[in-house]
């Protein structure tokens, strides 16, 4: 049976180009928006497409988000590390955070990773506020975040109860080399974690700075404000 309609790795294939350059295509607007309801384009939708204009605005192929972290490393003039182990300048979860700002598009369909256009990649490095924008997305785990805001664990673990900051992404780290010694460590973003003190000015903050060990915290009573229904 001949197929009527396609997806876009389905129309990719059809075509004969890599589903990463489909997508950019769709993203540019060299392919318009699917006119079967709700993603899919027609067999004559696809048939009308020109797979080399497709090939033409994506002449290289795409790269990984640690490739492009690695680029933006670079462009920062300090190279992420190649032995495995050390601490990289730049990773995998600001580049998932330049494409949250829209400054880069995603091309893949895996949830576990991201694809781009390097031509994209490379005039994101060129920004000069790219050095701001890389220390605002870097991820900070909560620990971290409670000592860049001198509080302690409790008090920062209270302000995520009360929404006052929010994890983008989490990950898997494991004691040992098993998975089941393995757990899941929120991350957020040091922008985020800055914005919290100019936001709530209803807080000592002195006070809570202050806080001893084993004190109450006196974030301990508040209640996360109610959600607010869309209108």
């Amino acid at each position: 049976m001949r197929r009527t309609e396609y997806d876009a790795s389905q129309a990719a294939k059809r075509l004969k180009v890599p589903a990463a350059a489909f997508r950019w295509a769709r993203h540019t607007g060299l392919i318009p928006a699917p006119d079967v309801p709700p993603s899919h384009w027609s067999r004559a939708a696809v048939e009308a497409l020109d797979a080399d204009a497709i090939r033409a605005a994506m002449p290289s192929p795409a790269i990984s988000g640690g490739a492009a972290a690695d680029r933006i490393a670079d462009a920062l003039g300090t190279p992420n590390p190649t032995t495995y182990g050390e601490r990289a300048t730049v990773t995998a979860f600001v580049v998932r955070r330049f494409v949250d700002r829209g400054l880069l598009v995603d091309l893949s369909a895996n949830p576990d990773g991201t694809l781009h256009h390097p031509g994209q990649v490379d005039q994101v490095c060129r920004r000069e506020d790219l050095a701001d924008l890389v220390a605002a997305d870097t991820p900070l785990g909560p620990e971290q975040a409670a000592a860049r805001l001198g509080v302690r664990r409790v008090e920062f673990d209270h302000m995520v109860r009360l929404g006052w900051v929010r994890s983008p992404q989490s990950i898997e780290v494991r004691f040992g080399t098993s998975r089941a010694g393995a757990v899941d460590v929120a991350l957020y973003t040091t922008a985020s974690v800055d914005a919290v003190v100019p936001a709530h000015p209803e807080v000592d903050w002195e006070q809570l700075r202050a806080m001893g060990k084993g004190r109450r915290s006196p974030l301990a009573a508040l209640r996360p404000e109610p959600a607010v229904a869309p209108a």
